[in-house]
């Protein structure tokens, strides 16, 4: 079967992987696409390797200064199942941290994900939250959640399974050992600035 070609070397660089990830999709199992590139492109290889790891081929059939050219091979319908981290050993490996010490990654996806670290009495103040329900669930650690008004503070323990409703509102307060959480919510769109009409 003969290869789809795509010369990326004309595009600007911020579009060369995205034209390569949406060739590539279009791809049938077992075809392949060439691309032609200025460089050798070990970041889209990175790349690959978050969105389709054993799920495609990769190889070289060119590599010439101001021409490479890489064969890459579908070899999957869909992205595979996979293990993506162990969360209690991002957890432990989290120290001091504060905030987001994993996040999903893949381009492709219909949800969001987070482990949040917060350290010893640390805090995530009183907001409201956004337009999706979420799901958190407590790794380690201890806390309170802060809910509305006066309403009573929900104790977090290890093991935790926790509803957020869409814009509810809340505040996070860790314990003495700290609090690690798991976030799962449906994908919010990215924001859009534009500029306002004249």
């Amino acid at each position: 079967m003969t290869d789809h070609e795509l010369d990326v070397r004309p595009l600007p660089r911020p579009g060369k992987h995205p034209a390569i990830f949406l060739a590539y999709g279009a791809l049938g199992v077992g075809e392949s696409i060439a691309v032609v590139n200025d460089h050798d492109p070990r970041h889209l290889r990175d790349e690959f390797e978050v969105e389709h790891p054993g799920g495609y081929a990769w190889e070289y059939l060119a590599r010439e200064r101001g021409a490479y050219r890489i064969r890459i091979t579908k070899l999957a319908a869909t992205p595979l199942p996979r293990v993506l981290a162990d969360a209690a050993a991002v957890s432990a490996s989290s120290g001091d941290a504060t905030g987001a010490v994993w996040k999903l990654q893949m381009r492709e996806r219909d949800l969001d994900s987070n482990i949040i670290a917060l350290p010893p009495g640390a805090a995530i103040g009183a907001h409201t939250g956004p337009d999706v329900d979420v799901l958190i669930y407590v790794l380690a650690g201890s806390g309170q959640l802060g809910t509305e008004l006066d309403a009573q503070p929900v104790a977090l323990r290890g093991g935790s399974l926790i509803w957020l409703p869409r814009r509810s509102r809340r505040q996070f307060t860790a314990g003495p050992d700290g609090l690690r959480y798991l976030t799962v919510h449906q994908r919010r769109q990215a924001l859009t600035l534009t500029t306002a009409p004249a």
